[in-house]
């Protein structure tokens, strides 16, 4: 037993002192040293962090129970909603103009260049006059509203806001059976429906994910905008005094986006009841902390990842629409352009829904971009031959009006903007991502049959009632 300490306590020793170290409770001595463990964390927790988490707990909770209370969380959600319109609108004026101009001022050189080059005027005509001013007026009219609109969707999405929207509305969308989420890309739809349905990413169920792609369309994008603002400023805001045009003009607007969410919930609420039945998947969302918005972040995700993402599809299918509608305006079947032609034959079907055939067939000619609906109609109506710049509202209402506009036909085509099929640029994004043919048919369908009924509905009522 050399070398070893005698001293030493043996095993059965340290075992025989555990022992005698258990509580009377019958808890054994690691359970008591694990205790006491916790009990110093937490006093060490009281003395240094427990009051700076509680002020910052109470701080988030107090913000929380009006941000997402039953009295006072959607009138602001509709502020917010309203205030990122507003600056989206006002902001976008004044360079939608500077680009609109730089554009068209470039065309003057094209067309130099394609006189000096002798090329014969309808290549000039399809290259320039359609393809180029048809481009111009897509990117003058898309970019700089999405340049701030995003902007602004993405800083409350990284304020940590945009989940507290997607939590208030989740009450509303399981009754329609569908996922709270879809209440996020319903938002992201109002800077574009091509990037509201990429957003439905987001949505777990595949069922949920159709129904948000479906229903995406009914609210308007920044592409419709400028023609309903238009139409709202020129027939209801102009009905008023001039101090009240623009308030009322915005009320107008408001109504119609509310009722393009409304439209949003019923179709919702009629597909998981149809084709799309299923039980709505629980909403499990942990709400993030408030958080400082990170600029760097916010200015890639929204301009890169989605302004010239949208951009770049819309571009795509925008150019040769241009083209297209040059050919149909500038070649003749008999005294009468082949747009002529077209909307003769469209006439009856559009005074039934309100419009006229002119309406109607911009509305088909627009398909591959909202922004170039009135350009069309002008090129239309006054037989141009090529993309049409109003100078000022009230150049645009002698014109409206000189062809027959009245309160109905304004009424209609504010309705059938906000509900008819999306653009191609929306079709396109609904076809990759739910790569099917047959779900990119339906919501093309769906919205179309949805603004045919809406307006018919409104245009028969109106003149049973001797209102028209």
């Amino acid at each position: 037993m050399n070398g070893i300490d005698k001293s030493m306590p043996t095993f059965a020793e340290i075992c025989t002192v555990a022992d005698k170290l258990r509580l009377s409770s019958g808890n054994t001595f690691s359970d008591q040293i694990v205790s006491d463990i916790y009990a110093n964390a937490e006093q060490i927790a009281h003395k240094v962090v427990r009051s700076q988490m509680q002020t910052k707990a109470n701080w988030e909770t107090k913000v929380d129970d009006i941000l997402t209370s039953r009295l006072f969380g959607y009138p602001i959600m509709l502020a917010l909603l309203g205030m990122v319109f507003w600056i989206t609108i006002e902001g976008a004026n004044v360079p939608s103009g500077l680009l609109a101009d730089a554009f068209f001022a470039f065309q003057e050189q094209l067309t130099i260049w394609f006189q000096a080059a002798a090329a014969p005027a309808w290549l000039h005509g399809v290259l320039v006059l359609g393809l180029y001013r048809g481009l111009a007026w897509v990117v003058s009219v898309m970019l700089p509203p999405m340049a701030i609109f995003f902007p602004l969707f993405t800083l409350l999405e990284d304020l940590g806001y945009l989940p507290r929207v997607a939590f208030n509305m989740d009450n509303l969308f399981k009754k329609c059976k569908a996922c709270g989420k879809q209440a996020l890309t319903m938002c992201m739809g109002f800077g574009c429906n091509a990037a509201g349905i990429v957003a439905c990413r987001i949505i777990d169920s595949p069922r949920e994910r159709l129904i948000a792609m479906l229903t995406n369309n009914f609210v308007p994008c920044n592409g419709r905008f400028p023609t309903l603002i238009a139409i709202a400023t020129i027939f209801v805001g102009g009905a008023f005094a001039s101090e009240l045009e623009t308030a009322v003009a915005s009320m107008v607007i408001t109504c119609l986006v509310l009722l393009g969410i409304a439209a949003t919930f019923a179709a919702s609420w009629i597909l998981s009841h149809t084709i799309l039945k299923g039980e709505p998947s629980s909403l499990v969302l942990e709400l993030p902390p408030y958080r400082p918005p990170q600029i760097g972040a916010i200015i890639y995700r929204s301009l890169i990842d989605r302004t010239l993402f949208v951009l770049r599809r819309a571009v795509i299918m925008a150019a040769p629409a241009g083209a297209i509608t040059w050919i149909l305006a500038n070649v003749y079947i008999g005294d009468m352009s082949i747009i002529g032609h077209l909307a003769a034959l469209l006439q009856p079907l559009g005074h039934a829904i309100g419009i006229d055939g002119f309406i109607l067939l911009a509305f088909i000619l627009g398909l591959p971009a909202n922004e170039i609906v009135v350009p069309i109609l002008l090129m239309s109506y006054l037989a141009t031959g090529q993309l049409m710049e109003f100078e000022s509202l009230e150049e645009l209402r002698q014109i409206l009006v000189s062809h027959g506009w009245t309160w109905l036909t304004a009424t209609c085509s504010m309705l059938f903007c906000l509900l008819h099929w999306p653009c191609t640029t929306t079709l396109l994004s609904v076809y990759k991502e739910s790569g099917s043919a047959k779900w990119t048919f339906l919501s093309f369908l769906i919205p179309t049959i949805v603004a045919f009924t809406v307006c018919f509905i409104v245009a028969q009522s109106a003149r049973a009632l001797g209102l028209a």
